[in-house]
């Protein structure tokens, strides 16, 4: 046999032990864990803890499975959103396929794991939505998907709303850009198939009864186009309205959740031609200035979310003490004093609901419910302290769900 792991190789030691040898559907061992949210799979896919960390392994035809590891790295090395590849084990004999190893995507679930335990309360607009904000970023950096779905996608709680990541890559394709051609097959593939899995929830009981499956497979390409256009349309600016109208852009750009890579701008007759390169990989400005302030690493969602609640506890401060901090000493307090404080009061047993930082975003939702129905602030500590009691309880699993003991995985 070939092992073939990215980097940090380390990460790869604990696995040399599984049984490779032996066809995936026949491994019994005490590594095998069982994952509630999995998605449906048309290949053989077994989940193992090594090391601290849970992986995918997918057993699959060895030329496949080469192409799908290389193309899940160049992803990876671009930011963009799919789960991390690790390795690959081919040239097991016996004529057995290849195993792709892909590192288990924390807090992700299944399109059906969302609608069966409510994870969402708007949970088809926002998975289309995250569906096609993901579809758009994929072709920005010249990825033909050819298999765009609901089945495909893993779907993450980020600060109220939801992300998307690619999971399956075994039909897409890299290239320096894409034609309206190829994206057009990627629009009306997904278009088909997530009418198809949407049907397929409502005749399991699992779609609320005002949603019509047709009809929301048919919005997809609306909310496509109508993003696509506003990360690359060329605007015609007049000299008076340049400054404005290009901060303009940028913000709803930001506010949509990309970046700005280089502005062009044009002078023709008519007057400047502006033109948006949009940054392809995950938007990460707010991430990045939360991880410089506070060490935190969280989506960019999250991120917004809280630096929103930096600022705040600054204000608190600097009434409070009568002088001026550093949005550097701010910061540092903030992580001691409020979210390391509210983070330190989740139980060990409902650590494995949400993403801290999505709890903490929670509760600061909560807080504002509380708020309003106190007629006062009822503060952060107090907030935490009613959602750990009455509401993160009943909040469904989105990790692993560990096995008993060996031979307990199926």
């Amino acid at each position: 046999m070939r092992f073939i792991f990215r980097p940090p190789a380390a990460h790869a030691a604990g696995l040399l032990t599984l049984p490779w040898a032996t066809p995936l559907e026949e491994w019994d061992d005490e590594h095998l864990l069982e994952v509630a949210q999995r998605g449906i799979s048309r290949h053989v896919v077994r989940f193992v803890e090594a090391d601290g960390m849970v992986y995918a392994l997918k057993e699959i035809d060895e030329r496949l499975a080469r192409r799908e590891y290389r193309l899940l790295g160049e992803l990876e090395a671009m930011g963009m959103p799919a789960v991390s590849v690790l390795g690959i084990c081919v040239e097991r004999g016996g004529d057995q396929d290849a195993i792709l190893v892909t590192r288990f995507l924390e807090y992700s679930m299944s399109y059906r794991y969302v609608f069966s335990l409510g994870h969402t309360h708007q949970p088809v607009d926002q998975l289309i939505d995250a569906m096609v904000e993901l579809l758009a970023r994929l072709h920005l950096a010249g990825l033909f998907w050819g298999d765009c779905s609901l089945s495909n996608t893993l779907f993450r709680p980020d600060a109220g709303s939801v992300a998307a990541y690619l999971v399956d890559a075994e039909t897409a394709e890299l290239h320096p850009s894409l034609t309206d051609g190829q994206r057009g097959f990627d629009i009306d593939y997904a278009v088909e198939r997530v009418g198809g899995e949407l049907l397929d929830l409502q005749a399991g009981g699992l779609l609320p009864a005002e949603v019509d499956p047709i009809t929301v497979a048919a919005q997809l390409p609306l909310r496509y186009h109508a993003l696509w256009d506003e990360l690359t349309r060329e605007e015609l600016l007049q000299p008076e309205e340049q400054r404005y109208r290009v901060a303009e852009r940028i913000d709803r750009l930001n506010e949509l959740g990309f970046d700005v890579d280089e502005i062009e701008l044009v002078t023709t007759d008519e007057g400047a031609r502006l033109k948006v390169h949009t940054r392809v990989a995950e938007s990460g400005r707010h991430r990045r200035r939360l991880f410089t302030l506070t060490g935190l690493e969280v989506t960019e969602n999250q991120a917004r979310r809280l630096l929103n609640d930096v600022v705040s506890h600054r204000a608190y401060l600097e009434q409070k003490e009568g002088r001026a901090l550093p949005e550097s000493v701010a910061a540092h307090r903030w992580r001691s004093e409020v979210y390391d404080k509210v983070m330190a009061m989740v139980p060990a047993d409902l650590s494995d609901r949400l993403a801290p930082a999505e709890v903490f975003h929670e509760i600061l939702e909560h807080r504002w419910f509380l708020s309003e129905a106190a007629g006062r602030d009822v503060g952060t500590t107090a907030a935490a302290r009613s959602y750990v009691q009455k509401i993160l309880p009943s909040t469904p699993k989105t990790l692993t769900v560990l096995p008993e003991g060996p031979g307990s995985a199926s």
